[in-house]
């Protein structure tokens, strides 16, 4: 840990996005856990630094040695969906900004957050770094698919030119508490919650229940970024999971006993439960950054379903 300390000392740390579900972990992690005092950390706000605008980019990364990479327009697959031109557009500007002016400024290590969304549908599991530009993205997640592959390829494109120290990870879905109360932006662990929380008398989920998914606690997720920023070698892309795959049915399972949930589960076979299966593999995140997730998916969704609990202020447990 003294070395990972020494990584950090007198350095200018910018987290993007570093407000929201997963950034303020970052920032938890670097103060607690590296040492990094609070006033080394900045943290743009979108409400005054609209980091589409090149030159707030420019003001927010003045300074800085580090740079980790979160912000983007983010909602669950329903928003991505319905707004793919939109969120693509956006965020696209967002990176780009993000990373020229990470260059122009001299940082030495930008670290960016891309998901698995960005591997074709019919890549060959568990997910492997190498075979990340293989096929295409699936319909469904077009636009945030192609959205996070870019990160890769700007890069290596910006290692090429520049020799700019930029390495990319790709997320399981992160899960835990603090996570959006927003329907309209929840994944599918906060909605399932939701949905559970509300005591329904039925609870519908789409496909029968079998794909398989990789959730990963947000407090992993967060130590993995940090990680990445100490030890990756630019340009490289890298996978973060859980190591382990769960299926709908038993996520749902246990989200409904955590919750209290005392209705009937019913799975529609009619609607589409989206690709049968879809991990990533943790070797290279093993091998490179000894990188080990801490929590386990029970223990966390416990953790998680107590959070909503006392933020939407529910006292029932159905």
């Amino acid at each position: 840990m003294n070395e990972r300390r020494a990584f950090w000392a007198g350095k200018g740390v910018v987290v993007t996005g570093g407000a929201g579900f997963i950034g303020s972990r970052v920032v938890a992690g670097l103060t607690k856990a590296r040492g990094v005092n609070r006033s080394d950390i900045t943290v743009p706000r979108s409400a005054d630094c609209d980091l589409r605008d090149f030159g707030n980019c420019t003001r927010a990364l003045k300074g800085a040695n580090v740079v980790i990479h979160l912000a983007a327009v983010t909602g669950g697959i329903g928003f991505s969906r319905s707004f793919p031109a939109s969120q693509y557009r956006d965020s696209s500007l967002i990176d780009m900004n993000v990373i020229e002016a990470a260059r122009q400024g001299g940082v030495s290590k930008l670290v960016a957050i891309g998901n698995l969304f960005a591997y074709a549908a019919d890549a060959p599991m568990p997910l492997k770094e190498e075979t990340l530009f293989d096929g295409l993205p699936t319909d469904a997640h077009r636009g945030v698919g192609w959205l996070k592959r870019n990160l890769a390829l700007l890069a290596d494109l910006y290692f090429r030119q520049y020799r700019f120290p930029m390495v990319t990870v790709y997320s399981a879905n992160a899960y835990g508490p603090g996570d959006s109360v927003d329907p309209a932006h929840a994944h599918v662990i906060p909605a399932t919650i939701m949905k559970c929380l509300e005591a329904p008398a039925e609870l519908v989920v789409w496909g029968d229940g079998t794909p398989t998914r990789d959730f990963l606690y947000v407090d992993d997720l967060a130590e993995g970024l940090i990680r990445a920023a100490e030890r990756l070698e630019a340009p490289s892309s890298m996978n973060l999971g859980s190591g382990t795959e769960i299926t709908v049915r038993r996520l749902v399972e246990l989200v409904a006993r955590f919750a209290g949930f005392k209705g009937k589960i019913v799975f529609d076979v009619t609607k589409s439960g989206g690709d049968a299966r879809r991990c990533s593999s943790v070797d290279r995140a093993r091998d490179l950054l000894d990188f080990k997730p801490a929590v386990p998916i029970e223990d966390g969704l416990e953790a998680t379903v107590e959070w909503y609990r006392k933020a939407l202020g529910s006292g029932s447990r159905g």
